[in-house]
């Protein structure tokens, strides 16, 4: 079993502006610059031949490179059960055109549907039981985060590993954009 995930990686030059963001609520458990990314679709844990699958229907994805701008923050979860905070991405049809050939690819490849709502983002933290006025003023102090627009010409596929300091993310294959 692999456990897999398609994103967009952060150019470090826009990662390294949300790492000043990263203070101010106790017990967070930061992301490192590295793993900085916006998540196309979720896979989660498949054995090698879906993954074989999956890697045939990304690599058919035919899509214009299109740029983006991280945008806002926000969090996910509500009261003690937040568990993550976050920088927005700013609405980018060629963005949600992508995500959903992601889907298309994911179920061309036998995996279930994705049934949350899409929420393009760049996960800054994981939180657990997090005081709630805490996540309040550090939403409130940031959500003005508006980064430089940056070019995305390539996704990728990601395998995640856990470690004792977190989930740990590797490159497994890169898809260019036209």
């Amino acid at each position: 079993m692999i456990r897999l995930f398609t994103a967009i990686a952060i150019p470090p030059e826009i990662g390294q502006g949300l790492l000043p963001r990263q203070h101010g609520i106790e017990g967070a458990r930061w992301r490192p610059l590295e793993a900085f990314h916006i998540t196309l679709r979720f896979v989660g844990d498949v054995q090698e031949p879906a993954a074989d699958d999956l890697d045939e229907a990304l690599a058919e994805i035919s899509a214009p490179a299109f740029d983006l701008e991280l945008a806002r923050v926000g969090h996910f979860g509500e009261g003690a059960d937040i568990h993550a905070v976050w920088a927005g991405v700013e609405d980018s049809a060629p963005l949600r055109r992508l995500q959903k050939a992601h889907e298309s690819a994911a179920r061309a490849a036998g995996l279930k549907p994705e049934t949350r709502v899409y929420t393009p983002h760049v996960t800054l933290a994981y939180l657990k039981k997090p005081a709630v006025p805490e996540v309040g003023a550090w939403i409130q102090t940031h959500n003005l985060l508006r980064s430089p627009t940056f070019h995305v010409d390539r996704f990728g596929l990601y395998s995640s590993w856990q470690t004792s300091a977190g989930s740990v993310y590797r490159l497994e294959r890169e898809y260019p954009l036209l």
